[in-house]
């Protein structure tokens, strides 16, 4: 005796006799499910395989602090001292222009933070092997 067959159940065993299952790309291939309990995943998953860089997702003041976070480090490859002091003075800048916009939300507490740019010249430059 054939127990109750649901409607999606008999919408999809109708889809299986006819083949509309076959030849789906991935088949046969394990599903990537996500190992943790991260809500956001599936996002995650997407920005990586279309390359996207999720630092672009995130308000600008948490964008300028991550930036921040990244000195001196992410000018080692820049060769010149002038260069670099434009960056530094950009950088320093675009967070005083943050400081002025009008915050919502719940990040409203979250401040970016200008950077001594004499420093971080002192620490590029050590950095650099000067």
């Amino acid at each position: 005796m054939k127990g109750y067959e649901s409607y999606a159940e008999r919408l999809i065993r109708e889809a299986m006799e006819r083949g509309e299952f076959e030849n789906l790309p991935g088949k046969g291939k394990p599903l990537e499910l996500p190992d943790n309990d991260d809500p956001n995943w599936w996002i995650r998953r997407k920005m990586e395989r279309d390359g996207l860089d999720p630092v672009a997702a995130l308000p600008p003041t948490l964008q300028l602090r991550k930036e921040g976070d990244g000195f001196p480090e992410s000018l080692a490859d820049i060769r010149d001292e002038r260069t670099v002091r434009r960056v530094l003075d950009d950088f320093n800048r675009r967070v005083k222009l943050d400081h002025l916009a009008p915050k919502f939300g719940p990040n409203y507490r979250v401040v970016a933070h200008t950077v001594d740019v004499e420093d971080m010249v002192q620490r590029w430059r050590r950095l650099r092997h000067w």
